[in-house]
């Protein structure tokens, strides 16, 4: 997997785009290699966490247009082609619907197709430098990976509105001031910040964690009554939970 590094330490992932020379813009096979890590992953029942980042001065600056000039690709529906918007979706679906918890940590610049695929993160962290645009409308593009969904469920409706109509740039402080990212951090600070937060995750019940995420899934889909309903009737596999339990007690002893 060239475009892509996997490093597992314990029970967190980190799994980098690596096109720094690129600024880890998406190609068809960063995609595919992209899926492939994190179906290992996935499927890894010694890992809790994914932190998704980016290589050099980025996290993902969008879409690589010389793929799309090379392959003479048809953009007059405003996509980016049916091959990319597949293979991408397939990667957020990946994320989205993982068991563990992913986080995605921005580093720099995160255009566009970056930022629709940073998205699928539970938790976004970036630093306070970091660039973050939603530039579909500088091209005559339009978001197809889910963006239109995702981006005003994080900021507010005006909010994404706004930031799509303008295609602004925005800094990591603003990012997290307008509900896009969690928190922010200096640059020189944030894997060393990140990393501690996916430890304080990693060391809780995976299946806890499986868990919350079907549930908040139900809240983001459904009105209240029904996701209050849904929690009352889910039933989920947590067998550390006996052990767990009386490993606290013994710590209250």
């Amino acid at each position: 997997m060239t475009n892509i590094s996997l490093t597992i330490t314990e029970a967190i992932a980190e799994i980098k785009l690596c096109r720094p020379h690129r600024m880890n813009a998406v190609t068809l096979e960063l995609l595919k290699d992209l899926r492939k890590a994190i179906d290992t992953v996935n499927l890894n029942n010694q890992i809790n966490v994914i932190i998704l980042s980016g290589e050099g001065k980025a996290f993902c600056a969008g879409v690589d247009l010389r793929e799309i000039e090379a392959n003479s690709t048809d953009v007059s529906s405003g996509s980016v082609g049916e091959l990319l918007d597949e293979h991408a979706n397939g990667v957020i679906k990946a994320l989205e619907s993982s068991p563990k918890a992913v986080i995605s940590k921005i580093n720099g610049h995160c255009f566009t197709g970056g930022l629709e695929i940073a998205l699928a993160a539970d938790l976004i962290y970036v630093a306070k430098d970091a660039k973050l645009a939603d530039t579909h409308a500088v091209l005559g593009f339009r978001p197809s990976w889910g963006l239109s969904q995702r981006l005003p469920r994080r900021v507010s409706l005006m909010r994404a509105k706004e930031l799509s109509f303008t295609a602004q740039i925005i800094t990591g402080e603003q990012a997290k001031d307008y509900g896009l990212a969690l928190e922010c951090f200096p640059k020189e600070k944030l894997d060393a910040e990140v990393l501690s937060i996916a430890k304080k995750i990693s060391g809780n019940s995976p299946n806890s964690i499986k868990a919350y995420k079907d549930l908040y899934k139900a809240y983001q889909n459904s009105g209240l009554q029904s996701g209050l309903e849904y929690e009352a009737s889910s039933r989920y596999d947590i067998p550390e939970v006996e052990q767990r339990v009386m490993e606290f007690l013994k710590r209250l002893r």
